[in-house]
């Protein structure tokens, strides 16, 4: 029996890639990306470490934030846009970053297919597509599905960050990490690491207050 379509939780972007963030992607993809197949820390890191999962990272303000100050904990950083993922590593390489990672493709298959049980330290969800309107609510990342991997590949006492400037996503994550078993969720004040920059930036501007919470693996 063919199982059914998976929903996909991103809003696919085509287009021709500039000369630069071609160069870019050659020459930092090699340096950074993660080896074909399971994810195996110590090899694809180098080292055994705390490792930290940065789904839909944009141009990884955020996964930089938290790898500069996280010396010690290796992040990935994973999203479908290319040229946001080749801007990351650029600002990443120029500042001599050797722990920050990039994989460019859906961070959904990638937990479902190749990382292991209770290999995370963390996953960080920040400022996701609200996917407002009535008939896509069923493409929010945040869902039983979602939630039922990422507290399986997270380590014991791991935990789930998410942070958003739509006051109805905030509402929907809260009812569905309240909802799943695994997870105790408060909200909680923005982590000093965390700058304000790209959507979170923008919302602000636009008058949006930000919603941060925090789902501990019980």
């Amino acid at each position: 029996m063919t199982e059914p379509a998976r929903v996909r939780t991103y809003n696919a972007r085509r287009g021709r890639l500039s000369p630069l963030t071609q160069s870019r992607l050659e020459e930092l993809v090699p340096r950074h990306g993660i080896p074909d197949g399971p994810l195996e820390p110590e090899v694809a890191f180098g080292r055994r470490a705390p490792v930290v999962l940065d789904i839909g990272c944009g141009h990884g303000a955020a996964a930089i934030g938290y790898a500069v100050a996280h010396p010690g904990h290796d992040v990935l950083a994973v999203d479908v846009h290319s040229p946001g993922v080749a801007r990351m590593l650029a600002a990443a390489d120029a500042r001599g970053l050797r722990n920050l990672w990039a994989h460019i493709g859906d961070a959904v298959a990638l937990l479902e297919k190749r990382v292991a049980s209770r290999s995370l330290h963390a996953v960080h969800l920040f400022f996701p597509d609200p996917w407002p309107k009535t008939r896509h609510l069923k493409r929010r990342f945040v869902s039983e599905h979602t939630l039922d991997l990422i507290a399986d590949r997270l380590a014991r006492g791991g935990e789930l960050l998410v942070a958003t400037d739509h006051a109805s996503y905030a509402t929907h994550a809260l009812d569905e990490l309240r909802a799943h078993p695994a997870f105790e969720v408060e909200e909680v004040s923005r982590p000093e690491w965390r700058p304000r920059d790209g959507f979170e930036a923008k919302g602000l501007a636009a008058g949006r207050a930000v919603t941060d919470l925090r789902a501990v693996l019980r």
